[in-house]
């Protein structure tokens, strides 16, 4: 039978220097738990460590986490760290974005719905009534914001006052075609995850698989980060790309760009819902 006691995910990040793992580990066997999963990266660059811990209690409860963290502070502090601890169970509050383009929504639905995918939707933004009845048909709130130029500004207050309210932890951009406002960008600074075509910057503005078809280009991708003020240029958590040839149409282009989107967004998510990414600057060091 496989072992159901329950888990916790530790993650740290410190400066770098001798003893941390020791100390970490055995501050864990201490407290009677068991590793599960361990993995760290030690980033020379700039002398910073970091590190995801699974790990297992070996009675029926998890440590308290009050207690957990008041007796984990003084180990804590001697190697000046920054920490969190969550139950491996955890399921991040999501909200999704999205405006007429539903690959990656319909993916990502259809992921969470089978269970593969750990987080807890509950409730889909659009711009656009296009995707209504699929979002309705699945049983989700779907949330109706139409944006102009004119109305931009109260729409995405709407927006930042559904998060608060609904107690949101995870925002999805799933090919949601709007500028967000920096204040925007800051109410959700490493809790917000885009994606777009590879192409940028090559191919900015409307029609970029049309573009690089003009182009003919060999490889085309996805890139799934988090959102900040400079307009798809936050750190990076997932990518992949695919090699393309002088037969393949636009369309055939749009058609693999979107399930190469599809696959890397929900990547994306799912290392994010397990704690395994961690910003880093301007990039991000992510645990597979």
């Amino acid at each position: 039978m496989p072992d159901r006691s329950p888990s916790a995910i530790l993650t740290v990040r410190c400066p770098d220097r001798k003893g941390i793992v020791a100390s970490v580990t055995s501050f864990l066997a201490d407290n009677d738990a068991t590793i599960v999963e361990a993995t760290q990266f030690n980033d020379p660059a700039d002398n910073q460590f970091f590190m995801r811990l699974e790990f297992r209690a070996d009675g029926e409860r998890l440590p308290d986490p009050a207690g957990f963290g008041s007796r984990f502070a003084s180990l804590a502090n001697a190697f000046a760290m920054e920490w969190r601890l969550r139950e491996a169970s955890f399921r991040s509050r999501t909200l999704i974005a999205v405006s007429r383009f539903g690959h990656c929504l319909v993916d990502l639905v259809s992921r969470w719905k089978s269970g593969a995918l750990p987080i807890d939707i509950v409730g889909i933004v659009s711009n656009h009534q296009d995707l209504r009845a699929f979002v309705e048909w699945n049983g989700l709130p779907f949330h109706y914001l139409p944006a102009t130029p004119e109305t931009k500004a109260a729409q995405e207050l709407k927006f930042r006052t559904l998060i608060t309210s609904l107690s949101i932890e995870l925002v999805v951009l799933a090919r949601y075609m709007q500028v967000l406002s920096p204040a925007f960008c800051a109410d959700v600074s490493e809790r917000c995850i885009n994606i777009h075509h590879s192409f940028l910057p090559s191919f900015k503005g409307a029609r970029p698989y049309q573009q690089a078809h003009a182009r003919g280009v060999k490889i085309i991708g996805a890139t799934a980060h988090h959102v900040t003020c400079d307009l798809d240029e936050g750190p990076i958590i997932e990518q992949a790309v695919e090699r393309v040839g002088h037969n393949h149409s636009a369309a055939d282009l749009i058609e693999i760009g979107r399930d190469i989107e599809s696959d890397v967004l929900a990547r994306a998510v799912r290392r994010h819902a397990e704690s395994r990414v961690m910003v880093h600057g301007s990039r991000t060091v992510v645990f597979r």
